[in-house]
């Protein structure tokens, strides 16, 4: 058994692993980084990258379907399902070698590719080597939840792990859960031109503003997919050529395959907590608010932390920790301003409070703004008019703001800025946004915050009057 010391070791290679490991090991610290499977973990190999590659094929697929209204004629595309996926392969593969063994190795970064198990609340072993660590990192990720509906082990299904290796388009997809992986997934195979169920269990998009949520729903069912909502998933039969799900109320759905789509469980069977004296929640692993472990010398990061589990929020731990791990300074979470999209079309994206929050939480003192897309002058040349934006404001500071419709994904940056900063709504309403943009969303959202006190207020009036009458 081989034996080695390093000041810092980084249990697991996906996005918050790398980002400690890359920070750390530039800024002079001996870094260990662990990787029992793929370098990138679930983001690069089998969540969000593959997912948006997928989805900008279904857009390309739509997009020929609906051309007339721009005036060149529809076409009936010819979907090649395996070159889809070969599209999916190749946007893994261009950006693979950043996350890399070769490139961390050439940062410095001694790379073992193995998992990794406490064995002490200083050590942990991987293989056949054994690391002690001044501090250890935690960022082990997270896999698909599957739930143990009863038959769902007798039959063949999908997750967003062992999806990507489909080379037969499913003539009829069921896929258990209306969350943002199950909508993603049923919109980019509706466009790739499979029949699709989305079976869930309650509200899909649940986590969401319902207002938001339902502008995405509309548009999924406008384009042909089933959407069954209170409708938990009881029972599984079938076979290789036919799956069936049936529902507690008694509902049955079939088709050719099915995707298990309900959630994420953190990654923490392999790591042996307890030998370290490390707690855990139903969520993940116990931290605090500067994600150290009930051990003081372990964090953890990312979705392995029982959090927001996003690849970005990930990146965001890395860069608190990496403030208390090399500078030994305090350093906390916070989550305000951490924002969420969900990438169907139209998008859809959160950050800070929802309405119904926001109303809980500030009663009275809250004002909800609202701008709608079919005013927004690029939206209209595009023809991408479904949705609008709502900003949650509290004595002229937004505390919360949703959208719903065309790059909302992109719009949210700016709300996240703007309530990681504090700043106010004159902030943003002096802001200069280029015309025509789709960006102007958010300037006329702060305008829209402004106009009743401007040009209905009596004292604006008469001391506008005033000065006309006054000035020569």
């Amino acid at each position: 058994m081989k034996r080695i010391k390093t000041d810092i070791l980084v249990i697991g290679a996906g996005s918050g692993g790398l980002s400690v490991a890359a920070g750390a090991v530039q800024m002079g610290a001996k870094v260990v980084l662990l990787e029992g499977h793929k370098m990138g973990g679930d983001c690069l190999n089998y969540g969000c990258v593959p997912s948006k590659a997928l989805i900008s094929s279904g857009k390309m697929a739509y997009g020929q379907t609906h051309s007339a209204d721009y005036g060149v004629a529809n076409a009936v595309p010819q979907v090649d399902y395996a070159a889809a996926k070969d599209h999916v392969n190749q946007v893994i593969a261009q950006i693979e070698p950043v996350d890399s063994q070769e490139r961390f190795e050439g940062l410095g970064v001694h790379v073992i590719r193995a998992f990794g198990k406490f064995i002490s609340d200083t050590e942990v072993q991987a293989g056949d080597t054994v690391i002690k660590a001044r501090r250890i990192v935690i960022a082990a990720g997270s896999s698909p939840f599957v739930p143990p509906i009863d038959g769902i082990d007798t039959v063949p299904y999908l997750t967003n792990e062992n999806l990507w290796a489909l080379r037969e388009r499913p003539d009829h997809l069921l896929i258990i859960g209306g969350g943002p992986i199950g909508v993603e997934m049923a919109q980019a195979h509706r466009r790739l031109g499979s029949k699709v169920t989305v079976i869930e269990g309650d509200k899909a998009l649940g986590k969401d503003d319902p207002e938001m949520a339902e502008v995405v729903l509309t548009k999924l069912r406008a384009e042909g997919i089933e959407i069954a909502e209170n409708a938990l998933a009881e029972k599984i039969e079938g076979g290789d050529d036919a799956v069936s799900v049936h529902t507690k109320d008694g509902r049955s759905f079939t088709g050719s395959h099915l995707l298990v789509a309900v959630g994420r469980k953190s990654n923490t069977d392999r790591l042996n907590l307890e030998a370290a004296g490390i707690k855990t929640t139903r969520t993940g692993i116990k931290v605090d608010d500067s994600l150290r472990t009930t051990n003081r010398r372990v964090h953890a990061v990312g979705d392995v932390a029982g959090g927001l589990q996003f690849t970005h929020v990930a990146g965001y731990h890395a860069g608190v920790i990496i403030r208390s791990l090399l500078f030994a300074l305090p350093s906390k979470t916070k989550t305000a301003h951490i924002p969420w999209a969900t990438y169907t079309d139209p998008e859809l994206a959160q950050v800070g409070l929802t309405e119904a929050q926001a109303m809980t939480q500030h009663g009275d003192k809250l004002e909800v703004v609202r701008f709608h897309y079919n005013h927004n002058d690029r939206a209209i040349a595009e023809r991408k008019t479904d949705g609008l934006i709502k900003v949650m404001v509290v004595r002229g500071r937004p505390v919360g703001a949703s959208i719903a419709g065309h790059q909302a994904g992109e719009l949210i940056n700016l709300w996240s800025l703007v309530i990681a900063n504090n700043m106010k709504m004159s902030q943003v309403a002096a802001m200069v946004s280029p015309y025509p943009t789709i960006g102007e969303v958010n300037k006329r959202a702060a305008g829209a915050y402004f106009s009743p006190r401007l040009f209905e207020s009596n004292m604006v009036k008469r001391v506008v009057g005033l000065v006309q009458r006054l000035i020569p």
